[in-house]
C-alpha cells in the first residue's frame, strides 16, 4: 500500500498466540486457527488481559481453569479445550447480539443480557 506522497507504508504482522501464523495486527479473527483473540487472552467474565500461567484473573478473581464439559479434564479459560479441542464458546441468545461468550458466563459481556439455563 502507499501514502499519499507515493511512498511504500510498512505493515508488521504479528504472530496468532494460538497457531503462531502471522496475521495483519488491525485483524479479529485468525484466518488460519479462526481465533476470536488471536493476540492475546481475555478474562472471560471481567474481559482483563491475562496471561496461560495464572491461576486467577487479578480483576475479578474468576478461577482461569474450568472442567470441560464435553471431557471432564481441567482446561484454561480459552475458546478451546486444551484436552480434546472442543469449543467453548457459546453464542448471546439476544438476537441483536450474538457475541461469543464463554460457555460458563451467566451474562454476556458485551450486551449484559443474562443468559437462560444452560445444560
Amino acid at each position: 500500500m502507499r501514502e499519499p506522497g507515493g511512498r511504500i507504508m510498512a505493515f508488521y504482522k504479528q504472530p496468532c498466540v494460538h497457531c503462531g501464523e502471522f496475521i495483519d495486527r488491525d485483524v479479529r479473527f485468525c484466518p488460519k486457527c479462526g481465533s476470536r483473540s488471536p493476540f492475546g487472552y481475555a478474562c472471560p467474565t471481567c474481559l482483563r488481559p491475562i496471561e496461560k500461567d495464572q491461576k486467577i484473573c487479578s480483576g475479578c478473581g474468576r478461577s482461569l481453569f474450568v472442567n470441560c464439559p464435553a471431557c471432564g479434564n481441567q482446561t484454561f479459560v480459552g475458546e478451546r479445550c486444551q484436552v480434546c479441542g472442543v469449543d467453548l464458546m457459546i453464542q448471546c441468545q439476544n438476537p441483536r447480539c450474538g457475541q461469543m461468550q464463554f460457555f460458563l458466563n451467566e451474562k454476556c459481556t458485551a450486551c449484559g443480557k443474562k443468559f437462560k439455563n444452560k445444560e
